[in-house]
């Protein structure tokens, strides 16, 4: 099975300082067995950076690259990076609203490319929900 993290659950799981790191902890060692890979993309790891440095869990940008970057060489499933040439005519219909745009936009992309997108956020069909 192969896996996209959405920016939250990238997060958790790379920061211990995060509140939801146990129960990302938690799946990832659930899904070890039969995960092929983690995915990641543009938007995600992005995200993972801006918002590792926004709330503090790390000083600046190449702290959070370098985060990222030894999470993903660290991890017993190895990462993959998705391309993404999906545009907004692309997304599925319940993003509506510009707070749906990114997780309508990552389910779409996951559907496309035969993954499960992972996230904490509800709402997302066809989503897996962490618990």
């Amino acid at each position: 099975m192969k896996y996209l993290l959405d920016v939250n659950a990238l997060i958790a799981l790379g920061h211990t300082a995060h509140v939801h790191h146990s129960r990302a902890t938690a799946w990832f060692l659930k899904a070890t067995p039969a995960a092929t890979s983690l995915c990641t993309c543009a938007i995600t790891e992005l995200g993972f950076v801006r918002v590792a440095v926004q709330t503090g869990l790390q000083m600046d940008v190449p702290a959070a690259r370098k985060a990222l970057s030894a999470l993903k060489n660290s991890s017993s499933i190895a990462f993959q990076m998705i391309g993404d040439a999906l545009g907004a005519d692309q997304l599925p219909a319940f993003a509506r609203t510009p707070s749906k745009l990114t997780d309508g936009h990552l389910l779409e992309l996951a559907k496309q490319n035969g993954v499960q997108l992972v996230t904490f956020g509800r709402g997302i069909p066809g989503a897996l929900l962490l618990p």
